[in-house]
């Protein structure tokens, strides 16, 4: 299986910022303060957690579905990363919601809970963050 890598520079202290891209290329930007702990417009590595959970889930689920005879039509996922103060000082990821919509025909309402289930918790991504909370909500239209 290939390697995957991703690089920062960041430049300067706390006020300074980082200049991150991916391998491919396909996904770039910077980071700062501001776009991590304000409201700032731009991206911080929290939603980049998001996007790489959202997608990892979707694959995995995508991959379980067909496994069992079924195609579905679309599967829409949200990663909503929870960035709180840590006890003892600084940050931590204490929680990842995964909201799912999906569209599926001819499946009962209980495989889907159980595959979306065993998505959750076999994805590489949600392996990869064991350490905090991940729930789910999955919705069959």
């Amino acid at each position: 299986m290939p390697t995957r890598q991703a690089e920062t520079t960041w430049q300067d202290g706390k006020e300074g910022r980082g200049d991150f891209e991916t391998e491919s290329g396909q996904v770039e930007g910077t980071f700062r303060f501001p776009t991590r702990f304000e409201d700032e417009p731009g991206t911080n590595p929290e939603e980049l957690i998001g996007a790489a959970h959202s997608g990892c889930f979707s694959m995995q689920l995508a991959a379980f579905l067909e496994d069992e005879g079924y195609e579905p039509e679309r599967l829409h996922t949200e990663a909503d990363v929870h960035l709180d103060r840590a006890d003892g000082g600084g940050f931590e990821i204490s929680r990842i919601d995964l909201t799912l919509a999906a569209e599926i025909p001819d499946i009962e309402r209980g495989e889907f809970d159980d595959l979306a289930q065993r998505a959750k918790e076999n994805c590489p991504v949600s392996k990869a963050l064991a350490g905090p909370e991940i729930t789910l909500d999955a919705t069959l239209e």
